[in-house]
């Protein structure tokens, strides 16, 4: 499915939207600029006037007027055990095992008994023998030391992590905006994503 990276005016990112959803903001008239190349073209009806159809061309970013919903410096982005295993790029946090997604588990590092919540800094992707071998201790306690450190994605990185099929342009935008010190950057996760979006536009 085709997904557009939707910005305000200022360029933050507000959603991944579908194409039905672009073509409207294209009827409505609120886009305000566009990046990278269209993807798409949505044929709509034959004017009685003209005899011309419709035709509305959607690029694979648009940014649409007025007053942005989100926050860049304030956002703390939705977690899901999809973005959790994207974060921690499908390694377990204790042995290093490479899981598959399917059989990791999102591990509470402080255990909800003892008062630790479900949120980005207290929660890390594990297989499921060393999630059973700590059970309700700290790491502390159960002698399991992390070998990577919990961290709150910024707003940039969370399109990343729960983006499907994202295009060449999408990620490369993306990637330009990303923290220096973004762990996607430092393991080149970004780059590979971004590789693998021109491989496999220049496939189409």
């Amino acid at each position: 499915m085709l997904h557009i990276l939707k910005l305000d005016v200022a360029g933050i990112p507000q959603s991944w939207i579908n194409a039905e959803e672009a073509t409207k903001h294209y009827a409505e008239g609120s886009i305000a600029w566009t990046l990278g190349k269209p993807v798409a073209v949505m044929r709509g009806g034959v004017s009685r006037l003209s005899g011309k159809q419709s035709i509305i061309e959607l690029h694979s970013i648009i940014a649409t007027k007025g007053s942005s919903r989100i926050n860049l410096f304030e956002v703390i982005p939705s977690i899901t055990k999809a973005k959790l295993y994207k974060r921690d790029q499908g390694l377990c946090a204790y042995c290093a095992g490479t899981i598959n997604e399917c059989e990791a588990e999102a591990e509470h590092i402080t255990p909800s008994s003892k008062g630790g919540g479900y949120s980005w800094m207290n929660l890390v992707i594990s297989c499921r023998s060393c999630n059973q071998k700590k059970g309700n201790r700290s790491p502390e306690n159960a002698g399991m030391s992390l070998i990577y450190a919990p961290y709150i994605p910024s707003l940039y990185e969370d399109m990343i992590l729960k983006g499907r099929n994202i295009l060449a342009d999408q990620m490369e935008f993306l990637a330009a905006n990303l923290p220096k010190n973004s762990r996607l950057l430092q393991n080149n996760i970004a780059t590979n994503m971004l590789s693998e979006s021109i491989s496999e536009e220049s496939a189409i």
